[in-house]
């Protein structure tokens, strides 16, 4: 399987990286939880810019941009857009989607814009090479809320990303009983093992669903999320224990 470099940080290889997503909904505090974060055990963050009070304004949100990037200085930055049908706060047209991760793309300070796989064929693939030729990876991503698909539609998910060109494909599903943990687990372990030529990243949301959060190495997910002072999504474990579990469990194998 081919590795992702993002700035300094290698996708793919080692101990599975630590993303922690910045849900501040002003300028101030915005810079306020990244100026926190980045002394944290954290290897990218990720900026949720759906939650930013400001969002319908380009110009303002790649002010912020600005700012986090002169803040983080080489850590790789992920800008996310997250739609409510995925499980977003704001509310945004698709043309308004399309054009603000363009935009963030074109400006050149993130390093990855998050991508929702199934936004459209044509517009997706619009999306993907236009972000790409800013220079700038994507991640393909798609988020089920509801419920935990069968085993064969989660790889289907993650080899349909590929397909379509992101560079690390990701889905996160919700769980409502143990055997929907382990089915998201074996579908991470069939498409690592089976198809995938790059990095992927998966998890299993809400309590139920933590462990697949730490043990995203042993199945062959690259990357996990931890929470800094606020969580984005359920069950997200904060970072700081995070960071052990992941060391631990990577010396034990």
């Amino acid at each position: 399987m081919n590795t992702v470099k993002v700035r300094n940080l290698e996708l793919g290889s080692g101990i599975p990286a630590i993303c922690i997503p910045n849900v501040g909904k002003t300028r101030e505090e915005i810079l306020s939880l990244a100026g926190q974060y980045k002394d944290m055990h954290m290897d990218l963050m990720e900026w949720r810019m759906d939650w930013y009070e400001d969002v319908e304004d380009t110009d303002k949100v790649l002010d912020v941009l600005s700012n986090l990037r002169s803040l983080l200085k080489d850590m790789p930055l992920l800008a996310t857009f997250r739609t409510v049908k995925e499980g977003g706060v704001h509310g945004m047209s698709r043309e308004k989607y399309i054009a603000l991760n363009k935009a963030v793309a074109a400006s050149g300070h993130a390093d990855l814009i998050d991508v929702e796989i199934f936004a459209g064929d044509k517009d997706v693939r619009d999306m993907i090479a236009s972000i790409h030729a800013c220079g700038v990876k994507v991640i393909g991503s798609n988020h089920d809320f509801d419920k935990t698909p069968a085993k064969s539609d989660i790889v289907f998910r993650l080899r349909k990303m590929q397909d379509m060109e992101a560079d690390i494909p990701k889905i996160a599903v919700m769980p409502k009983s143990r055997k929907d943990v382990l089915t998201l687990l074996a579908a991470t372990e069939e498409m690592a093992s089976c198809y995938a030529d790059r990095p992927i990243i998966t998890m299993s949301m809400s309590g139920l669903g933590s462990i697949s959060r730490i043990s995203c190495e042993v199945f062959g997910s690259c990357l996990t999320f931890g929470s800094g002072s606020k969580a984005s999504a359920p069950g997200q474990i904060g970072a700081e224990e995070l960071y052990q579990v992941l060391n631990t469990v990577h010396q034990a194998l």
